[in-house]
């Protein structure tokens, strides 16, 4: 496949695991420059070098997408570097299973602090290089669950991925005039580290409520987040598209049969 991009900035949050990772690889393949922005710096540089290796070209920088300042001095530094942003994958989260009953406020604001206020706070720092330029293209990594569907144990999870909707709606209409696009993905259960964690048991499980009988790839998600990115979609913008391999679909198994 023909590279289709060799001059746009592409942000990646959480882009050095599981579906960030598969998001940085596409765009990476697609001849975008990729910057990584993730906590873990170990995991970044060990991307950075497998994507070079493949002919990408890619640069990590540790950020906190949870900290206003750690966020607002990334941005500033990619904005150093590459005198501009192009696209941001708003991808980072976390899903630590608890229970109503026994989750405290503390576990709460912490997810809410990585899934949703670190949407805001992104947006906000890359859409400013985005204005100047009067364009951009924001794309966000939701999920069906909260949105869609529900799953015991992750309340917090949930209400923090609906909320990244409701931020979408808003934002993409303040954002318009500058011909900033932004979207969201709702992936359904892809294969990365967080989910095989969760034991073969739970992956059998899930393959078996899904028509297409198997669970997506981060390079699923990718595409998509590509597809948003591209001037295909330039007339899009404060939606959603469900890669999920039809898991939705269905009122019950027998409807599958």
């Amino acid at each position: 496949m023909s590279k289709m991009n060799t001059e746009k900035i592409a942000v990646v949050t959480g882009g050095s695991r599981g579906i960030g990772k598969g998001i940085s690889k596409v765009f990476a393949s697609q001849g975008y420059k990729v910057v990584v922005l993730a906590r873990d710096a170990a995991h970044g540089k060990v991307v950075v070098t497998e994507l070079r290796k493949e002919g990408g070209d890619v640069i990590f920088i540790s950020c906190d997408v949870s900290q206003e300042e750690s966020v607002k001095k990334s941005m500033q530094e990619i904005v150093n570097i590459y005198g501009r942003i192009d696209v941001l994958c708003a991808n980072a989260g976390i899903f630590p299973q608890q229970s109503l009953d026994t989750m405290d406020g503390s576990q709460w604001d912490h997810v809410m602090a990585t899934n949703l206020k670190s949407l805001f706070l992104t947006v906000k720092y890359a859409s400013v290089p985005m204005r100047k330029q009067k364009w951009g293209r924001i794309i966000v990594t939701s999920s069906i669950t909260g949105p869609i569907t529900g799953y015991a144990g992750w309340t917090h999870y949930a209400a923090s991925k609906a909320g990244q909707l409701g931020f979408i709606k808003t934002a993409s209409l303040e954002l318009a005039k500058d011909n900033i696009t932004v979207n969201a993905v709702l992936p359904g259960n892809i294969i990365t580290e967080g989910l095989e964690e969760l034991g073969s048991d739970y992956l059998a499980e899930m393959a078996a409520t899904i028509p297409m009988k198997r669970l997506g790839a981060p390079e699923d998600i990718g595409n998509a987040a590509l597809f948003f990115a591209s001037e295909a979609a330039s007339y899009i913008t404060g939606q959603h598209l469900v890669v999920d391999g039809g898991q939705v679909l269905p009122e019950s198994l027998e409807a599958m049969l």
